[in-house]
């Protein structure tokens, strides 16, 4: 990755082998996969080094240099099953549709593979033009313990391909009636075939089930756009290959969850080696990698994504935060206000725009981006209280309190039980002196939200040290440490209720480790002079950190 530390170069395989160790726990498959063949040069024969480098290779993108290890791990081991799903991939894209079909049948029928094997088995099928044999292969799948949306959607995929209508038409029906199907990835599928086949009415209708989802938002758009214009779009899977392709997606898709994510890297790149221009498949890598906090790799899968694709959209705007992490915050303004004028009815660019500009403590530049943001989305939705709430702490921290406050009461209403909301409101009022039981009432209501949040749990603690209560504080202050044990403003209250409860070695002790944590340079001052002189009075009180 080239956000990666440049290791110095092992001098032996061990050495090798353990930086690929190393570089593995960083989810660097690109160092890893290096490291690894260099241990496989040394011991070429050995097998779990032939696998975990193929695996680091695949993990990196490099599918094409992976495809030789994939080969000698299949003739090694015929229930290597990814390994075998990889040459399937590379025979399918080679249109050897027999011997894909051969491999897929021998694939092991378990984890992953379970339900990679039919797919592939029936696009197999679909190369050898037998698309009535394509569609027995997914009942090979459809079993109570397989996924009943991603059968249905193959069917109609397949369908769709041979230009069976009809059938088509009701498998994207049964998909599109059940609400676990109504993803946009599906309605972007089966609006395409309504497109295409004249029932331009229908599309339309099946569109605006998703208008107004943000996620959903781009697609939806040029959709309705392209309608309006009369232009029927091309077919989304076009060949076998993407047919494959959409599948180990698909298998990416369901494998994206925190257990699995390495395994559905794999597939998602396995899908790209088929298809190297998938944006959906982009997208999701790009999303892991910024979840990883890969940002440069992040950033490099966004701008992969094509300009003319539905997505691009969505990418630029996940391009900008990860331009900000990277303190390149003036490349994501730059990027993000041609954004805002070139579809002035969005929200979302100038709500991007004030998000970062509050990350950067830029508070009243930022409550002019958000006051834009909610003309734009009318402010009556349930989904626009974080537009609110994001205004009132911006508002808060510029010393607009009045304006503040009545933003948190707004978005109050509209989501009572937003915890957030609960804190910053009740913590606010509890600071101030007004409204105390009310404001506690609150903060209480928000840990009862978030039981598990370390920094609602501070609030609470800080309340009740605000209100002479150092008891209550202690107890929970001592709970938010457990929680957030290395943020410096939970160590700083802790050492206050300490303090003010007679216990002043613990007192300093808890300060020191605040200081530990590097605290803001103000902050840190006055934890300085608490060290040397104790705590006469109770601190001013810091702005919560929920949310």
């Amino acid at each position: 990755r080239s956000d990666a530390k440049i290791a110095p170069e092992p001098t032996s395989s061990y050495g090798a082998y353990l930086a690929a160790g190393h570089a593995q726990q960083g989810r660097d498959y690109a160092a890893a996969a290096h490291f690894m063949t260099r241990a496989l040069a040394g011991d070429p024969g050995n097998f779990d080094l032939m696998r975990r480098a193929f695996l680091f290779r695949v993990g990196a993108g490099d599918v094409t240099n992976a495809l030789p290890l994939a080969g000698r791990i299949a003739d090694l081991d015929r229930k290597s099953g990814f390994a075998q799903l990889t040459l399937i991939a590379q025979q399918i894209k080679a249109g050897h549709y027999d011997e894909a079909l051969t491999r897929a049948e021998a694939l092991p029928r378990d984890g992953a593979e379970r339900l990679a094997g039919p797919l592939f088995a029936a696009w197999a099928e679909v190369g050898l033009q037998r698309p009535g044999a394509a569609l027995l292969r997914l009942a090979e799948a459809a079993n109570p313990n397989g996924v009943a949306e991603l059968d249905a959607l193959h069917r109609a995929l397949i369908a769709d391909y041979a230009d069976r209508i009809d059938e088509a038409a009701a498998q994207y029906d049964k998909l599109t009636a059940a609400p676990a199907g109504l993803t946009w990835r599906t309605v972007e599928l089966a609006g395409n075939f309504l497109e295409r086949h004249e029932r331009v009415a229908a599309a339309r209708r099946l569109y605006q089930r998703l208008q107004g989802d943000q996620e959903s938002s781009p697609l939806i758009a040029a959709a309705l756009k392209r309608i309006a214009g009369g232009t029927p779009p091309p077919r989304l899977v076009a060949s076998p290959t993407d047919g494959a392709a959409e599948a180990l997606f698909d298998l990416a898709s369901i494998l994206n969850q925190h257990d699995t994510e390495d395994a559905s890297i794999l597939y998602a790149r396995l899908a790209l080696y088929l298809r190297p221009d998938f944006p959906i498949a982009q997208l999701l890598l790009a999303e892991i990698a910024d979840d990883q906090e890969h940002r440069e790799e992040a950033l490099a899968l966004y701008r992969s994504i094509s300009a003319d694709a539905p997505l691009a959209w969505s990418a630029r705007l996940r391009e900008a935060p990860v331009l900000d992490e990277l303190d390149r915050t003036d490349e994501a303004l730059a990027l993000l206000r041609p954004m805002a004028v070139e579809r002035p009815g969005d929200p979302e660019p100038m709500t991007e725009i004030g998000d970062i500009l509050r990350g950067r403590n830029r508070f009243s530049e930022a409550v002019g981006a958000y006051d834009e943001a909610l003309k734009r989305a009318g402010g009556a939705s349930s989904k626009d209280w974080r537009l609110f709430y994001a205004r009132a702490v911006s508002l808060e921290r510029s010393q607009q309190w009045p304006r503040a406050e009545t933003d948190l009461r707004h978005a109050l209403q509209l989501q009572p039980e937003q915890p957030f909301i609960l804190n910053y409101l009740g913590y606010s009022w509890i600071d101030q002196g007004v409204h105390l039981d009310e404001a506690l009432k609150m903060v209480e209501r928000a840990v009862a939200l978030r039981p598990n949040d370390g920094f609602i749990v501070d609030s609470l603690g800080w309340a009740y040290f605000r209100l002479g209560d150092y008891a209550k504080a202690t107890e929970n202050l001592e709970r938010a440490i457990e929680l957030v044990p290395e943020d410096p403003t939970v160590n700083d209250h802790l050492g206050d209720a300490y303090w003010q409860s007679g216990r002043h070695a613990e007192a300093r002790f808890q300060w020191r480790r605040a200081l530990q944590f590097k605290p803001e340079p103000d902050d840190a001052a006055k934890i300085q002079v608490k060290l040397e002189h104790g705590l006469d009075k109770p601190q001013a009180l810091a702005a919560p950190k929920g949310g």
